[in-house]
């Protein structure tokens, strides 16, 4: 009796839909980290040099600022953060031991992703 050999897949389904809820917090929580340590703290870093140096300096960043498309990238960069702390919050929790469970591990990382979305709506609030 001869079995033929299992057949592989022929590709990897890197769909996120069907991960569930904090496998998707995690990989958002790296992705932010390093979205974060790679352009944002340069940039942000740079426009403190820029604006702190001079008024004038601080008048081009404050007109460049107000362009709307320049507030949805500042509200990606404010969605990034808010993210990666209330994620790494979350993180702190689970090393201690405190909601390792699958029903609290689950409804943590839901809280996640609301808390990380209602602090950006405050945040669009602010700035328009």
């Amino acid at each position: 009796m001869t079995t033929a050999p299992k057949q592989r897949p022929k590709y990897y389904d890197l769909n996120l839909a069907h991960l569930p809820v904090p496998g998707l917090v995690s990989i958002f929580h790296r992705i932010s980290g390093a979205l974060l340590f790679v352009p944002v703290i340069p940039a942000l870093l740079y426009l403190m040099q820029a604006t702190l140096g001079s008024e004038a300096g601080w008048l081009h960043w404050k007109g460049v600022a107000s362009a709307p498309a320049v507030k949805v990238v500042l509200l990606g960069f404010a969605w990034l953060y808010a993210h990666h702390f209330f994620a790494g919050i979350r993180y702190l929790f689970l090393d201690v031991h405190v909601g390792v469970d699958k029903e609290s591990a689950r409804a943590s990382a839901k809280v996640v992703f609301i808390l990380g979305v209602a602090v950006t709506a405050v945040i669009a609030w602010r700035i328009w």
